[in-house]
């Protein structure tokens, strides 16, 4: 796995010469043409003057046009020329080639009659026997050819998630794996692959295997994947790259002398080469598809928000929570021009497309005249109904390819369409700051700051407003599908009112240190240039950390930065909450930059390993307080508006923080989060730190078997009193899940009806916590029952222990349905209390309990989520001493109270 994180340069290719049927052929590593040359040397030109600009220097016209001719000839007089026969060569293609292997970073171009086209005579390199692994995202055209050669050609194709980079590694395997097709972003669900990593680690695995991908989403103009490492391109020339819908054509670019040869070989076998009249029509269109591509882009990011902001789900690259984002930014310089969205009914989304006027009803895309469509119906309607689903491709979903019409007339009759569709828009709410939406795509990028009229490169890191923070975040209780989501089933996951609370303050020593009282006391303190830096690969600004850890740093701080005394039996717990703070701290590094000095304390009103989210809402602390230091977070900015919105008005309304933190800040900590909680379980499911990052609830189903998984937030969800009781019995969580995997392959038939059963529990429990109209009274009644039936299927399942049935048991003494929560056999068990339950009741209830040697805690599920709160001032060394000394001493079942004492606190 380690060979995900090497990256290494590609090699020069040496002097390439042309070939029949004359590829164009450019010396390596050359830079791009330019029109006319002179000393001293002048910059080579940007990719909008290599556009517009066409010339090649072996293909002089004898009249000196500015325009290449149309060679309109099936055939050439002669012997011994360079050209006999059009469908070998032409003078007009041979431009274009020369053209398009220039814009497209490329040794050699070749041109056929479609994109389709295209990949045919790619898939002519297969033999039987060979492995394809593609994606389960692709053009319909593209899965109508692959199941044709698997089906007739016997090439055994593998279809997989390629946004996930771990599902693509077991697939790949030496003397078997011959291609890997993909596609970034992908049609019509514009879902994220990670080009570069998936190529990197092909080549060093199974080094024959050619990586190919249909770049057609993009065009040349916005992503270059050779330059990433694949093997092969090819573009649909039909869309961008002509840009007028009035020809077709296909484009398939490499580097490797050997593949262009097989390429030319096949073309001029089965005669499929680009018409000389198209060659002309495909390169006038090149020339202005800089200009074309930065309006489309810039009027779909216009029409993206637009949907967005009215509530309906978009799938574009150019929004900021859109999934892969980050990775997108890291390998392209622009969104595009198509986008997707759902409306949830797929009779609505009919009607929507059918209401529209100006938006053309059609396949295909990348002309000037925007485009609408149903995929399902139209251009992926070849896939089988079935296999669709399989893969998450909804029936409502609704494509658009964005054109260069004014954009307000675009929005307009897509507003029009959706009212007269039956859908009343609400206004929508002012956005603090409007969409960026840039003239220029190259490259692609976030608008400057300003600040006292002062502009801000977006790359300069913003100070933290404070030197002291207190961060908190919330545990978790799973509700519902403990056990049974390991198979598939959903469960229903919601934040805990108690939390972990950090104190983190800026020092000027050059050390950082970390401080856990919960844990025995444990403390250390590090020089920072101490510290194993040449093992970092640092995670640029605005780059996703990727799915795997980096080993090396992993080893480096395990055996140069780990104090000895996390080897020691009472500081057991510790060694991966150190592990994971250096692992972030570290990752985060940005080459140049200071390193950030801070001390960072933690406590916990939480029962520790009891499995209500401890470790995640550490995490969370970890994350946002390294982000913070790292200046690589808008995570003040929601102080410097609250403290600007207060100043600039009279009255503000009592929230207590709530809301105040957007989320698009709040998933920016949740995936360094999600780093932490991996660093510490390996392979964790990411529901406990989304939880401790959002709060509220959400329902989580993991992908198993091939099926869909995904995240839910519970909109609407009203807060629920529950009563949690650590039995305080340790657990053992992976040999629990196995004696249950067990249990499911003993009695399959059983097995399967309870499973089925849990999941009907946990779409009833999600049905009733995210309806609002649903009376409270009848709220709580279905959720003790749907509790009840839980913990009897659990039990059933071997989950349960002596201690959580003493517990249940003691709670039914008083009429309360109560279940086992997390792994089970041991750790806690949450006890549901109903609005009317008495105090003096509970108060007994709670006496019961530590009697018979338990620990209970009275909570409310479901509240906020990450809050952070700025010490206001500049406290003195003395002060902030004192202060530190103060969260220390705070006794635990005080600690909540005190830390909402300091006043200023923000939430998610």
């Amino acid at each position: 796995m380690s060979a995900l994180f090497r990256k290494d340069a590609p090699e020069s290719l040496g002097s390439l010469a042309n070939i029949y049927p004359s590829p164009t052929s450019l010396p390596p590593l050359s830079l791009p043409d330019s029109p006319a040359s002179s000393k001293p040397r002048r910059r080579p030109y940007r990719f909008s003057t290599q556009c517009a600009t066409v010339d090649n220097p072996d293909e002089k016209d004898q009249y000196g046009s500015s325009s290449v001719p149309i060679y309109q000839t099936a055939t050439f007089k002669g012997i011994a020329g360079r050209y006999d026969y059009t469908r070998s060569g032409n003078p007009t293609r041979s431009h274009l080639q020369h053209h398009l292997a220039k814009i497209y970073s490329a040794q050699y171009a070749h041109t056929v009659s479609s994109g389709m086209a295209a990949l045919d005579v790619i898939t002519r390199l297969l033999k039987p026997g060979d492995e394809v692994i593609a994606g389960d995202d692709l053009y319909g055209g593209t899965n109508r050819l692959l199941s044709y050669l698997q089906e007739h050609n016997g090439v055994i194709i593998h279809h997989v998630d390629t946004t996930d980079p771990e599902l693509v590694v077991p697939l790949v395997q030496a003397g078997k794996t011959a291609m890997v097709l993909l596609e970034s972003p992908t049609n019509p669900l514009l879902k994220i692959a990670d080009l570069e990593l998936i190529s990197n680690y092909v080549h060093r695995t199974a080094p024959e295997a050619l990586v190919v991908v249909d770049n057609t989403m993009m065009s040349p103009y916005l992503q270059r994947p050779l330059e990433l490492g694949a093997d092969i391109v090819y573009d649909s020339g039909t869309k961008y790259l002509s840009g007028h819908h009035d020809l077709m054509a296909g484009v398939v670019t490499c580097n490797r002398k050997d593949i262009s040869e097989q390429i030319g070989f096949v073309i001029n076998a089965v005669g499929n080469a680009l018409s000389p009249f198209d060659s002309f029509l495909l390169l006038r269109g090149t020339k202005t598809l800089a200009i074309r591509m930065d309006r489309q882009q810039r009027t779909a990011m216009m029409v993206a928000t637009f949907l967005d902001r009215h509530g309906f789900k978009v799938f574009y690259p150019g929004l900021k929570d859109h999934p892969g984002k980050g990775t997108h930014d890291r390998l392209a310089s622009g969104p595009g021009a198509v986008l997707s969205f759902v409306t949830g009914d797929k009779a609505l989304s009919e009607r929507i497309v059918g209401a529209t006027r100006l938006w053309g009803i059609s396949v295909s895309f990348g002309a000037v005249n925007s485009l609408i469509s149903m995929p399902c119906a139209m251009s992926h309607a070849s896939i089988d109904p079935a296999v669709r689903a399989a893969r998450g491709l909804p029936e409502d979903l609704i494509r658009l390819c964005v054109g260069i019409e004014d954009p307000e007339d675009l929005i307009d009759d897509l507003e029009n369409a959706i009212m007269e569709a039956g859908v009343t828009l609400p206004s929508p709410l002012p956005s603090i700051t409007e969409p960026y939406t840039p003239i220029h795509g190259e490259p692609w990028s976030p608008p400057p700051l300003i600040v006292s009229n002062r502009r801000l490169s977006i790359d300069e890191p913003r100070k933290p407003t404070h030197s002291h923070w207190f961060i908190s975040a919330p545990g978790k209780v799973i509700l519902f599908g403990e056990h049974a989501v390991v198979h598939g089933v959903t469960a229903i996951g919601a934040s805990v009112d108690l939390r972990c609370y950090a104190l983190a303050s800026h020092r000027d020593d050059g050390e950082i240190s970390l401080h856990l009282p919960d844990l025995n006391n444990w403390e250390h303190s590090w020089d920072i240039e101490s510290l194993p830096w040449d093992a970092v690969t640092p995670t640029r600004v605005g780059e996703d950390h990727g799915p795997l850890l980096d080993p090396r740093l992993m080893d480096a701080i395990a055996t140069r930065a780990l104090p000895d005394s996390v080897h020691l039996a009472q500081y057991a717990r510790a060694k991966a909450a150190v592990t994971a703070f250096l692992y972030v701290y570290m990752i985060l590094r940005q080459d140049g930059k200071p390193k950030p000095s801070f001390s960072f304390v933690t406590r916990s009103t939480l029962p520790i390993g009891a499995g209500l989210g401890s470790s995640a809402s550490y995490s969370a602390c970890v994350a946002a307080v390294n982000l913070i230091f790292a200046k690589r977070t808008s995570l003040t900015e929601p102080v410097r508006k609250r403290l600007n919105s207060e100043a600039a008005i009279s009255y503000t309304v009592k929230h207590d923080g709530r809301r105040a933190i957007p989320n698009e800040v709040a998933e920016e900590v949740n995936k360094w989060a999600f780093i932490a909680e991996k660093v510490m379980h390996g392979n964790p499911s990411g529901v406990d730190n989304t939880v401790s990052v959002h709060g509220g609830a959400i329902a989580y189903k993991r992908a198993v078997n091939g099926s869909k998984g995904g995240m839910d937030g519970l909109h609407g969800f009203r807060s629920v009193k529950f009563l949690l009781t650590d039995s305080k019995v340790p657990r053992d969580t992976k040999r629990l899940v196995a004696n249950v995997g067990l249990r499911l392959k003993e009695d399959p038939t059983r097995g399967a009806d309870v499973l089925d059963a849990i999941q009907a529990i946990s779409i009833e429990g999600f049905r009733c916590l995210s309806d609002p109209e649903i009376p409270r009274e009848t709220l709580l009644s279905g959720l003790s029952k749907l509790i009840r039936q839980n913990h009897a299927f659990l039990k059933e399942l071997g989950a349960s222990h002596i201690s959580l049935e003493e517990i249940c048991e003691l709670t039914d003494e008083f009429g309360l349905c109560t279940k086992l929560t997390g792994a089970g056999g041991g750790g806690c068990a949450v006890t549901l209390i109903p609005d009317d339950f008495y105090d003096d009741s509970l108060r007994i209830l709670t006496d019961k309990l530590v009697e018979a040697g338990y620990q209970p805690y009275l909570t409310t599920v479901g509240g906020s989520g990450l809050g952070v709160n700025p010490v206001v001032g500049n406290p003195t060394p003395l002060e902030k001493e004192e202060l530190k000394e103060a969260f220390v001493k705070e006794p635990r079942m005080n600690l909540a109270k005190w830390a909402e004492q300091q006043g200023g606190w923000l939430y998610v």
